[in-house]
């Protein structure tokens, strides 16, 4: 049988490494002559940067399961078109053939299932039949199409819940008027910022008000809506979807952070709290404060969620399942079941690649300041949970390779 390779790409998850135990584990299980990774994902299989992965031992599985980001690396490599960059994929061929590499299994986002999709077609239009590739999904952002949730989400969307929990409790207590407006990550999506609502299932406050990038966002509303909550209590608990855009799409953190986009075309939307923070400063004269919650979202696996972190293994071994059944140029996707079972299925990459998959509008409160309960049913599952980490002198123990 040819040699497995597998690489990570995209934004780490506190899951990722997971799911890269699963392929490990299921190609183990199978017996794949070699099982390679690729260093810093296609950018550095392109460098040969490929090591044999006999270095993580069964001994290290379960450490390695529970290990937050990318152990061997990541990249944001953008494959040009085919027709443009016809020598870039023959020298993937040609570094695949040369490690006797006949299966790939890709684990990223929306644009690593671009890279699945590319190199699929290219395989497929040159007659290549020796070489299989197979696309694992991962995001904290939960944004990519045909699956009911991505592996890597469950868990920061535990930490953003556990987050405002906390938050909710620092800002209550002073009685003077105050506003804390907290920036969860999600530039085209969502997801996360409704996950703060989460930390209100025991009876807990939570957030005053959230406000998700799938409608058109309002200052003046906001304002509003602020001071009218005021009234109520003397703090106000706020969040916002880093990717907030008014009605004419403009972000709405464009005058406070000069818009620059990275070579997907993505814009960096990042600065909406601090942004806001201002004009409240500004407009209410209230004591307020932002918080910018940033990657500790996709890091925190000392607050996982165990049905993430066992989905994400599973979807590992999904892939490999699918490389030896000889399918190539699919998706892994996770189909839910009834209250809450799971099963594993694929969807072909070309209906996911640069894609994204927004909240549904029965989410989202009419006010269009709250999610609805619909948008909690389906959030709750995904944070149940607790993972055991193992620790050493009162702080988590993780793997890692030795990185250039």
């Amino acid at each position: 049988m040819k040699n497995l390779l597998v690489a990570q790409s995209g934004g780490p998850t506190a899951a990722i490494n997971s799911t890269l135990c699963g392929v490990l584990e299921k190609a183990r299980e199978i017996g794949f002559s070699k099982i390679y990774g690729a260093k810093f994902g296609i950018k550095g299989l392109l460098k040969r940067d490929i090591i044999d992965l006999d270095v993580i031992k069964k001994s290290d599985i379960k450490t390695l399961k529970l290990t937050p980001a990318s152990v061997l690396g990541s990249c944001r490599y953008k494959l040009k078109d085919i027709e443009d960059a016809k020598e870039e994929y023959e020298k993937i061929v040609e570094i695949l053939r040369e490690f006797d590499v006949g299966y790939v299994v890709y684990i990223g986002g929306n644009d690593s299932m671009d890279t699945v999709e590319k190199f699929s077609r290219y395989l497929k239009l040159n007659d290549i039949l020796d070489i299989k590739i197979i696309g694992a999904p991962k995001t904290i952002d939960n944004d990519l199409e045909k699956t009911d949730h991505c592996p890597g989400f469950g868990s920061a969307a535990k930490y953003v819940a556990t987050t405002f929990k906390e938050l909710e409790r620092d800002s209550a207590v002073y009685d003077i008027k105050a506003v804390t407006l907290v920036e969860t990550m999600g530039r085209d999506a969502g997801w996360l910022t409704a996950a703060s609502s989460l930390s209100r299932i025991d009876g807990s406050p939570g957030p005053s008000l959230i406000y998700c990038c799938e409608v058109p966002f309002s200052v003046e509303k906001f304002l509003s809506d602020v001071e009218e909550k005021l009234k109520e209590k003397p703090n106000v608990l706020v969040a916002l979807s880093e990717g907030l855009k008014d009605k004419n799409k403009r972000p709405i953190s464009a005058d406070y952070n000069e818009e620059k986009k990275d070579m997907f075309g993505h814009s960096n939307n990042a600065g909406v709290a601090k942004f806001l923070e201002e004009v409240v400063r500004k407009n209410m004269g209230v004591k307020v404060r932002s918080v910018e919650l940033n990657i500790s979202q996709r890091a925190a696996s000392h607050i996982a969620s165990l049905v993430d972190i066992e989905e994400s293994f599973r979807v590992g071994e999904k892939a490999v399942e699918l490389l030896k059944e000889g399918r190539s140029g699919l998706m892994v996707n996770i189909i839910r079941k009834g209250e809450y079972v799971v099963e594993y299925g694929f969807v072909e990459a070309v209906e996911v690649a640069n894609k994204v998959k927004t909240m549904p509008k029965d989410f989202i409160s009419s006010s269009y300041s709250d999610v609805s309960e619909v948008a909690i049913k389906y959030l709750k599952p995904l944070i149940k949970g607790e993972v055991n980490l193992e620790y050493v002198d009162g702080v988590p123990r993780f793997y890692r390779l030795d990185q250039k």
